[in-house]
């Protein structure tokens, strides 16, 4: 036997002396099933030695001896007139992508064509031995080209063109396009024989040994004139099989779990006696004959273990005997699908927890957090693609252009048990309409992009957002692309993490989230099994929202936003009253009341993250954002206001006090420690009710951390006066501490250990970093506003302008999403400074770019000690920290 010239089969492996790559890409494959012992057809390899200087008198009697041993493995003989073993040819480089498909059906002789057809029928025939003839031509069409003849490549071109509408194949090699119909096969085989038999060498339809010695000499002719081969190619040739060739015979397809839940049972079909699923009707797989299913069972557990991934698996029964014909990745499969095999294989002990933990994209975990479109549901939907992803998910919902009419709908729904899925339909959002995105489905904006305010809102509450800016929107109206819409009809949106985006008219199918049967829990608990000194936090305002986090894996809340809590539709007003009241008094009168409320609310968030940091953020937005924005609202505040009044307040009146607050600039302008500066009260009641709630809870022997964090300062004597307060001649100014001093002695209540800081959001404060660490015991970067203030954009309007910044590079990528290089450098500057006033300041980060995968490596390189995001963004951040600390380790 020629040492050039391998053979395997199921229980004969090629040598582990054989050099892998002297057998090609399809080669190594072959015997490494050979290896596991799989049910695998018989064959041989001609090596990369020998492939491309084939000498077919030499190689007759080695071939004619691997082919009796074929033979005797399959039951079925070469050449044999009444059972003929077909074989296949493999051209197998050591590239990833082949060049050239495999040839099939080598042995349809006219000896052998009638025994054949006696087992598959006469139709069968005819179409295989066309099959045989066209991979034959594409290799005489591609030696005609090296040899520099065109004329006879054309000639032969055109005779392929026909040969595909022959057997319904559409291509490149389709000379007629797409459109032309199939024909008909309306010859024998032992006819198309003699059609085709003047495009190959003498007799190759006569005797099966000679075809397949010629067929073997034009294929390494072929590649002895490819300059592209550098004989790195081998030939792999095995017999086939038929799923049609007998009564006990049988084709399928199957993967080796299911797809989408992840669930250890095949999923695909099998076709009885057919040889493909072509016009076939298929059955489940699991409905095979059982001792068929629990081989095909053992050979696609062992892939999964062998290659740690799901598999697909295509497989023959012939006459009663089952072979393996091809194995490889599954395409399409969910992320929930890909948890559970690697929690399986975790679980058994063939992988260790840090594999499981560096195998997934941490970003894929969205899609098991949100809702995803079910697709067999939206195939006939009118729809349109696009915009900007704001929130990933799916939703479904009426739509509604107003946050009152929403909340309206959703009362209304609640009290008749109707459908309580809405969508907000707006140009852009406000702070009035936090409580409308909070219990809709998803909302639907026309302007702003990732970092908009609906955007970041819908990710706080795990709501889904899109920004299309080609929506039109008339009073109740709406317009997107071919889209017509109006109040109270159906959208569903879809907004993949990856791919475009899609808006469907109508209800589609929803596959909703599970975090414990998607195996997420189960992920996040290995994630954590790595974390050190670097944890995650949440953005989180409600108790809800941190047992949601706690549940996903927070190391407690990094950034609990006050300003969200007036937002609710009962608190709005009062809010309101306080800013908008003419003397003392009515002020008074609203902070008590927003106290109680306040402190309602930092109690059940200090309960539900026992025993971990909770960051307050004091009041932080603009006062504007507080004031009716419409008329529809101005209305209902003064309803509000004149309620226990003889009159309601003079409109004007109001119109005029809501003026005087007006800015031209208001994120630059009166807010955050600015507003406590003008308007001390506010924070004093802040601040009144997180100690009030931390002494209740601390008489009920729960563990309460809070942080207390002054936002939007820009020099360390803000920071100083509302943490220690200040006297001058005839005033003085109540700082946190002397608030908390008082308090305790009226309580007569234990200290609660807590911290003073500063979200660390301005250039100057980074600068002043040194000075400010003085009076802080934290910097939290807020990077969103840090990302305003130190590239001079606006987050709600630079989408208009992002396209024509990156189509000349001006900026590479979305610096809301990736830390600009500049921030970056700002928050390591402001780090060290920080650090040498007091070594022992606890730095995070808290914008939405915490979320980014891509940012955890720098927030560990900076020496930051945590990163705080939405809850639904929590697990991806803890993946992503895990894997980081797994490659440091």
């Amino acid at each position: 036997m020629d040492r050039r010239i391998h053979f395997f089969s199921q229980n004969i492996a090629i040598s582990n002396k054989i050099p892998s790559e002297r057998l090609g890409i399809r080669g190594r494959q072959a015997n490494e099933f050979a290896e596991l012992g799989f049910p695998i057809l018989p064959g041989f390899i001609l090596d990369t030695e020998i492939a491309s200087e084939i000498k077919p008198g030499a190689v007759r009697k080695d071939l004619a001896l691997l082919l009796e041993q074929c033979a005797g493995i399959v039951g079925k003989k070469y050449g044999d007139p009444q059972n003929p073993m077909l074989l296949k040819i493999v051209i197998s480089s050591n590239l990833a992508v082949t060049t050239f498909p495999a040839l099939h059906n080598f042995g349809l002789v006219k000896p052998v064509i009638d025994g054949f057809a006696a087992w598959v029928g006469k139709d069968f025939a005819a179409h295989e031995i066309l099959f045989l003839i066209r991979g034959m031509l594409k290799l005489e069409t591609r030696i005609k080209e090296l040899e520099g003849d065109a004329g006879a490549q054309d000639e032969i071109n055109a005779r392929l063109a026909i040969l595909n509408r022959t057997l319904g194949i559409q291509g490149p090699s389709n000379e007629l396009g797409g459109k032309e119909k199939p024909l008909a096969i309306d010859k024998s085989a032992a006819e198309y024989m003699d059609l085709y038999a003047a495009y190959f060498p003498q007799g190759f339809f006569d005797n099966a040994e000679d075809q397949l010695l010629l067929a073997l000499g034009e294929i390494s002719r072929m590649l002895s004139m490819d300059d592209q081969n550098d004989n790195d190619t081998a030939l792999l040739i095995v017999p086939m099989v038929y799923g049609n060739y007998g009564k006990d015979s049988a084709s399928g397809d199957y993967v080796s779990r299911d797809v989408i839940s992840g669930e250890k049972k095949l999923q695909g079909k099998f076709f009885r006696e057919k040889f493909n699923e072509t016009g076939a009707a298929g059955q489940d797989i699991n409905n095979l004959d059982p001792a068929y299913l629990g081989e095909l069972r053992n050979i696609a557990w062992t892939l999964e273990d062998k290659f740690r991934d799901i598999r697909r698996i295509r497989f023959t029964v012939e006459n009663g005997k089952l072979w393996l014909i091809e194995q490889r990745p599954a395409e399409q499969k969910s992320t929930q699908a890909d948890i559970k095999l690697l929690l399986d294989l975790a679980g058994r002990g063939v992988v260790d927890n840090a594999y499981v933990v560096k195998a997934l994209d941490p970003l894929r975990l969205n899609e098991i957090l949100h809702p995803v479109i079910d697709p067999a549901g939206v195939k006939n939907l009118k729809h349109w693609r696009g915009g900007i992803a704001g929130a990933p998910g799916a939703a479904i919902g009426q739509v509604f252009f107003s946050t009152k009419d929403l909340l309206e709908a959703q009362k209304n729904a609640l009290q008749k048990g109707l459908d309580t899925r809405f969508i907000l339909v707006l140009v852009s959002s406000f702070a009035e309409d936090v409580k409308a995105i909070e219990v809709s489905a998803g909302v639907l904006t026309a302007e702003g992009g990732y970092s908009a305010h609906a955007s970041v809102v819908a990710r706080q509450y795990g709501k889904v957002s899109l920004v299309a800016p080609g929506l039109k929107i008339r009073g109740k109206k709406a317009v997107l692309g071919d889209l017509a819409f109006s109040e109270g009809d159906y959208l569903t949106i879809d907004v993949p993490f990856y791919g475009e985006s899609t808006v469907y008219q109508g209800m589609a199918k929803l596959i909703e989230p599970d975090p414990k049967e998607s195996g997420l829990l189960d992920l996040i608990a290995l994630s954590k099994g790595f974390l050190k000194k670097f944890h995650v936090r949440a953005n989180a305002e409600t108790p809800r929202d941190a047992a949601l986090a706690l549940s996903f894996g927070a190391e407690g809340i990094g950034l609990c936003r006050t300003e969200h809590m007036f937002f609710k539709a009962e608190r709005i007003n009062v809010f309101r009253d306080m800013l908008l009241s003419d003397n003392e008094k009515e002020r008074a009168r609203a902070l008590e009341r927003l106290l109680v409320m306040q402190r309602e609310d930092f109690y059940g968030i200090f309960r539900a993250m026992a025993g971990k940091e909770v960051t307050i953020r004091l009041l932080d937005s603009p006062l504007h954002e507080f004031m009716p924005h419409n008329d529809d609202e101005l209305a209902l505040y003064l309803e509000h206001a004149g309620k226990g009044k003889k009159a309601k307040p003079p409109r004007a009146e109001i119109l005029a006090r809501i003026g005087a607050l007006h800015e031209f600039n208001p994120m630059l302008g009166h807010r955050g420690c600015r507003i406590a500066v003008s308007y001390p009260e506010i924070y004093a009641m802040q601040i009144r009710a997180i100690f009030e709630a931390a002494y209740k809870l601390r008489a009920e022997k729960i563990d309460v951390r809070p942080e207390i964090m002054v936002p939007i300062v820009m020099n360390a004597s803000e920071l100083k006066l509302i943490a220690y307060g200040k006297k001058i001649e005839g005033a003085s100014y109540r700082g946190i501490v002397d608030i908390e001093e008082q308090l305790r002695a009226e309580q007569k209540a234990p200290p609660v250990d807590y911290r003073i800081g500063t979200m660390v959001e301005l250039p100057a404060a980074a600068l002043g970093a040194g000075e400010i660490a003085r009076y802080a015991g934290f910097f939290s970067f807020g990077t969103n506003d840090l990302t305003q203030t130190t590239l001079g954009i606006s987050r709600d309007d630079f989408t208009a302008f992002m396209p024509d910044y990156t189509r000349f590079d001006l900026i590479m990528g979305n610096p809301f999403s990736t830390l600009d290089p500049r921030v970056k450098d700002i928050i390591v500057m402001a780090v060290e400074r920080g650090r040498i006033t007091r070594p022992d300041l606890v730095c995070g980060l808290c914008g939405e770019h915490g979320a980014n995968p891509e940012n955890v490596r720098f927030c560990m390189d900076a020496g930051l000690d945590y990163l705080s995001c939405s809850p639904y963004s929590v697990p991806i951040a803890l993946v992503a920290v895990a894997q980081e600390e797994i490659a440091r380790a």
